[in-house]
């Protein structure tokens, strides 16, 4: 069992705290540390990914009994706000939060998170992911580890598939002939799309669209690209090649029919391989298939998702020490694997794809050259807040048979008004 001490050169740390600019250093020590204890927020799934995390846990506590963690589920949804509010009072936030990407520049930037350069959790940066990394950073600083790194794929039911004697489709025009053909063929409805707004983002990078060009500050949302791509998701939908969506809950919706083996292909990323692979009626994960989103006229472009771990700017100095230990713990390669095997989560660490259980893990293989090709979000830090209004999007135009453009431009509105304001518009 290993002890951690309170200093932090025993530590091989230094933290800079970005609020204040400056760096807080303890007194170095070689005697172990008072039992510490360290609250971590997991925005995970609570049903599906947060048992295994905890298990995780167990493992870091008996290798490190003077740290108690206090694990503390929080809904995804309500985290960012959440985490925010409690920054800003000072009271209440974790010491360590499971951070969307999006969100790490955005409470960086408001003063929320220790800057981790110098710390061992940056000594080993050219074992990760670049993109995966790059969410971990603003205006040349590193603000969090990435934890684990995702993207959308083509999820496909193997059985359906083969019954209905279609290839997997490479275009968004051929997933269309291919759905059609499986609900002729098998009774089975061919696509299901999840009108949510980065479910969108296939269709708008396939055109070459994106949301804003940082380099230009401009919003580029409402482009003709975009509009394009759209139009795509729109006819998927109008053509009957994909079911209409539920306004209110698509994607559970979209989970449990497929799950149920009455949708042929979703798309959909890899935190729902373990939820996929325990459904009694699906026929595990062997039934489940993998391949890249379909692509539009300019390419086959899906976003870089993932969650880093982040520290609050709020934490003692003397608890720094043991949040770099469970970071590290939680975050090393034998972590990592063990995590993808249980979940299917796509490690960040290049050496974790060298572990034995993930190298000829099938599922894993197959995401990992979708992440890796995957398109950059923008690392600003509004980036987090541009979801709200793509949501609504979706739900107007895949839902409520809204038209594409004006759609768009009233997200473009709504982002010059309310969320990069100093923007320019087309």
């Amino acid at each position: 069992m290993r002890r951690i001490t309170t200093g932090l050169a025993a530590a091989g740390l230094v933290l800079t705290l970005a609020a204040c600019g400056g760096t807080k250093t303890a007194k170095t020590t070689e005697e172990p540390a008072p039992p510490t204890e360290l609250t971590w927020w997991d925005t995970s799934d609570a049903k599906n990914e947060g048992p295994v995390f905890q298990e995780l846990i167990k493992k870091f506590s008996a290798e490190f009994p003077n740290v108690r963690i206090n694990y503390q589920s929080v809904p995804f949804a309500d985290a960012q706000n959440k985490f925010k509010t409690a920054a800003a009072a000072k009271t209440g936030a974790p010491d360590i939060l499971r951070a969307e990407v999006a969100w790490v520049p955005e409470f960086a930037s408001l003063g929320y998170l220790y800057s981790l350069d110098g710390s061992d959790l940056t000594a080993d940066a050219a074992d990760y992911n670049p993109a995966a990394l790059a969410s971990t950073k603003l205006d040349g600083k590193t603000y969090g580890v990435p934890q684990v790194t995702d993207s959308l794929a083509l999820l496909y039911n193997k059985d359906l598939v083969e019954k209905a004697g279609v290839e997997i489709p490479k275009t968004w025009a051929e997933l269309k002939t291919a759905a059609r053909t499986v609900k002729q063929k098998t009774g089975a409805d061919g696509l299901y799309l999840n009108p949510a707004g980065y479910f969108t983002l296939p269709f708008l990078y396939g055109e070459g669209g994106d949301l804003v060009d940082t380099a230009a500050k401009s919003i580029v949302v409402n482009s003709a690209p975009n509009v394009a791509g759209l139009k795509i998701a729109k006819d998927l939908i109008d053509s009957g090649a994909a079911v209409k969506p539920s306004a209110t809950d698509g994607y559970n919706t979209m989970m449990t029919l497929f799950k149920e083996k009455k949708i042929a292909f979703i798309i959909n990323g890899p935190w729902e391989v373990g939820n996929v692979k325990s459904a009694p009626d699906f026929g595990g994960v062997e039934n489940l298939g993998v391949a890249p989103v379909p692509a539009g006229s300019v390419r086959a472009g899906t976003p870089i998702g993932g969650h880093d771990y982040v520290v609050w700017s709020g934490v003692p100095q003397e608890k720094a020490a043991a949040a770099v230990a469970f970071i590290k713990f939680m975050n090393s390669a034998e972590s990592q694997a063990f995590l993808a095997g249980k979940l299917g989560l796509l490690p960040t660490r290049k050496s974790a794809y060298e572990i034995d259980t993930v190298e000829n893990d099938a599922v894993i293989s197959a995401f990992k050259p979708v992440s890796e090709t995957a398109v950059s979000r923008p690392w600003i830090p509004e980036g987090g807040q541009f979801f709200g209004a793509l949501d609504q999007l979706a739900t107007e135009v895949l839902v409520q048979d809204a038209d594409p453009k004006t759609a768009l431009d009233a997200v473009a509105a709504k982002y010059k008004a309310e969320v990069v304001p100093a923007y320019a518009t087309n």
